[in-house]
């Protein structure tokens, strides 16, 4: 049994974390930088270690300083939350060699998911269907791909997601200038340089699909739709995705099982998928190997506590459900709150939070590690807060995001916020099934 859980990870998901450890009985100590020793997680967990500087390359990311905290602190179990080293086979590895349970994925499923064009072929070995495309060690493979393939294209980092290291190109002239920047992105963010190239697809949306494993049974959980986005940056997820045909979205869960079957998948992962509107065929994505910052609309219409999930699948346990005991009950939308300034291009806000007031109430949750006194520091993914509605329908629970949003006020940074309540008076969000192009545009639009 898992007893003392140290967390890896900062902000919202860190707090997430904690609050099921409190109520499972388990012990929370928090790994964090010399920014975060005063944050509301610091001031929640039942212990702190510090393991560096504000840097995450010098603290979040050092594998070598997670294990020494991990050791210090004697916890049975590292949870690693999402991005930074959530799906770092090495920290894997390492926690396994001292004897610390990881939770989440083994190391062979972190490095078969974590590699995009590993996970690309298992995909197709799986029979699933893959956007054309190849990966490129030069500029001159990369050329000569983009030239086969034709233009548009998105350049992707093979070691990661979440929009780093994904970059666009709309004509051959502008392949050598991205190409490096991809790579420069990607490097910097997981420490992996390489790149893959894959052909753009117009109008699509992106849906995911929750899948729970313990090694030899997995489930889904459903799907979210998270088509509203900028620069491949979530904004907006729902559960589930509205408008989508029956039979696609049955072949999207099948499709997702199978995926996790020819890995044997073990814990909380999500395989994600373009659906391409025109053609109505999708094509596989990636895996992500860890939780997802759009988790809690799958726990809104589900009632299950993915966290506790992950806990129960690492201490070895079984599933303790079926397939057909799994129900989905009504709407859930999340909406993500970041330090931004909109007007001067999303611009990152950091600072001293002098207000904040967030919504409650039936159908409401609120996932946040911030409040009035917290300081946003500079270093780190700008997310606040997400808030999250529920509703017996679609409508229901666009009605009662409207009144959320309505009440939520943060102070003293730039935030989002007003974005988010302009996208809710949108007849296209009204009418469900938006593509990963509709954000730009219905942006542009509000500032002309």
């Amino acid at each position: 049994m898992i007893r003392r859980i140290l967390i890896a990870n900062r902000g919202e998901i860190a707090l997430r974390v904690m609050k099921t450890c409190m109520r499972l009985g388990i012990e929370t100590v928090l790994a964090a930088s010399e920014a975060d020793l005063d944050s509301v997680p610091a001031r929640v967990a039942d212990r702190v270690i510090c393991i560096g500087p504000p840097q995450p390359g010098r603290s979040y990311l050092n594998v070598g300083a997670v294990i020494a905290a991990a050791e210090a602190a004697r916890v049975d179990a590292i949870h690693p939350g999402y991005g930074f080293l959530s799906e770092n086979a090495a920290l894997g590895h390492a926690a396994r060699n001292a004897g610390i349970v990881f939770i989440g994925a083994s190391e062979e499923q972190l490095k078969s998911a974590g590699d995009k064009w590993r996970a690309r072929e298992i995909a197709e070995q799986a029979g699933l269907p893959v956007v054309p495309g190849g990966q490129v060690e030069s500029p001159e493979d990369a050329l000569e791909l983009i030239r086969g393939i034709g233009c548009p294209v998105l350049v992707k980092a093979v070691g990661g997601g979440g929009g780093r290291g994904m970059k666009p190109i709309e004509d051959v002239s502008q392949a050598e200038a991205m190409i490096a920047l991809a790579i420069s992105e990607a490097d910097a963010a997981f420490g992996d340089p390489r790149i893959y190239i894959e052909r753009f697809v117009a109008r699509g949306r992106h849906v995911e699909v929750q899948l729970l494993g313990d090694g030899e049974n997995i489930v889904h959980l459903g799907e979210r739709d998270c088509s509203i986005q900028r620069r491949y940056q979530k904004l907006v997820e729902e559960a589930t995705a509205p408008r989508l045909e029956a039979k696609l979205r049955s072949a999207l869960h099948d499709a997702a099982l199978a995926f996790g079957k020819a890995l044997a998948y073990r814990g909380l992962g999500t395989v994600e998928f373009l659906v391409d509107t025109e053609r109505h065929e999708f094509y596989f994505l990636e895996m992500n190997a860890r939780i997802q910052v759009e988790h809690p609309v799958t726990e809104m219409i589900t009632g299950l506590d993915l966290v506790a999930e992950q806990i129960a699948v690492a201490e070895g346990r079984k599933l303790g459900f079926a397939q057909n005991d799994v129900g989905f009950d009504g709407h859930a939308i999340e909406f993500r709150i970041n330090a931004e300034d909109c007007a001067r291009n999303f611009r990152p806000s950091p600072g001293a939070v002098t207000r904040a007031d967030f919504p409650a109430g039936d159908g409401i949750r609120v996932d946040t590690h911030i409040e009035a006194g917290v300081t946003v520091p500079p270093f780190y993914d700008s997310l606040l807060a997400k808030i999250i509605v529920h509703g017996a329908t679609r409508d229901e629970a666009i009605a009662r995001a409207k009144a959320a949003l309505a009440i939520c006020r943060i102070d003293g940074i730039e935030t989002n916020l007003e974005m988010h309540r302009a996208i809710l008076e949108e007849p296209d969000f009204h009418k469900g099934g938006v593509t990963t192009g509709w954000f730009a545009p219905f942006w542009e639009r509000r500032h002309d």
